[in-house]
């Protein structure tokens, strides 16, 4: 039995492109084997904190010094790391907004982001602490971004999920999906995409 962590972040929810082709995915890899497990964490519909003075504090003061609402705060950041840790697989619905990721998907890698807990630093630099499992992105796009100096989205994203130890990291594209002319065949295309990737 395998374990995927399903991480949603579009604001139209089960309505969003990155939503269903995830869903599809998902969908089609639950058939491959019975008694697989789906854990969800929606991040707009049960949203991370953003930073603040707060959470950072907590983060950074010895745990034996940490007062009931510094606990609460780090316990949450910890479940959160501990879903990806118990996850043989990850898969990220990822609609672009405004050229990066969402903001609930910048807060959510805020909390992931702990030291000494996912990352480390040594004499040559950060060193990732999550043992590394597949990451499979599903991103969709109004326009055409991709290997271009306005993507700075999926770029970031692969850095960051390095950072914490997460190098395995597979990208479907749906792009210009506010594009009449394109819309179409680009979702075919991706959907095509995600066929060849469960099956493979």
């Amino acid at each position: 039995m395998s374990k995927l962590l399903h991480i949603k972040a579009s604001v139209f929810g089960d309505e969003g492109q990155s939503s269903q082709l995830a869903a599809r995915y998902i969908d089609q890899w639950q058939q491959r084997t019975l008694g697989n497990e789906v854990i969800v964490r929606d991040l707009v519909g049960d949203s991370v904190p953003h930073l603040d003075g707060a959470v950072v504090g907590a983060f950074f003061t010895p745990e034996e010094q940490r007062s009931a609402e510094q606990r609460a705060i780090v316990d949450f950041s910890d479940t959160l790391i501990k879903e990806i840790q118990d996850a043989d697989e990850v898969v990220l619905g990822l609609p672009l907004y405004n050229f990066g990721v969402p903001s609930q998907m910048k807060a959510y890698f805020d909390h992931l982001a702990r030291a000494g807990v996912t990352f480390k630093y040594n004499e040559t630099g950060p060193v990732g602490l999550l043992e590394d499992k597949p990451v499979r992105v599903f991103a969709t796009r109004g326009g055409l971004y991709k290997d271009t100096g306005m993507d700075h989205q999926v770029p970031f994203l692969k850095q960051f999920l390095s950072f914490i130890g997460l190098n395995n990291v597979e990208v479907i594209y749906a792009e210009g999906l506010s594009m009449e002319e394109v819309k179409e065949d680009a979702l075919a295309k991706a959907r095509e995409e995600v066929d060849q990737l469960v099956s493979a």
